[in-house]
């Protein structure tokens, strides 16, 4: 799968992999939605869902409106 980042995340993924933390973008990538997915998941379980209404209200959402 490819994916587009923005340039400042894109750089930010580059430094950590080349801190020697991980072998490279994809593995940082792979462990951020690993990560993400998890917590996502946990937010269900819980019951923590946002009914999103249209594609505007979930930008708004990501953006930390209400």
């Amino acid at each position: 799968m490819d994916i587009s980042l923005s340039s400042e995340l894109e750089n930010v993924v580059k430094a950590k992999a080349e801190s020697g933390l991980n072998n490279d973008t994809r593995e940082v990538v792979g462990e951020w939605l690993a990560r993400e997915a998890s917590v996502g998941f946990a937010q269900l379980e819980a019951g923590l869902i946002v009914e999103v209404e249209s594609k505007e209200h979930f930008m708004t959402l990501a953006r930390g409106g209400a």
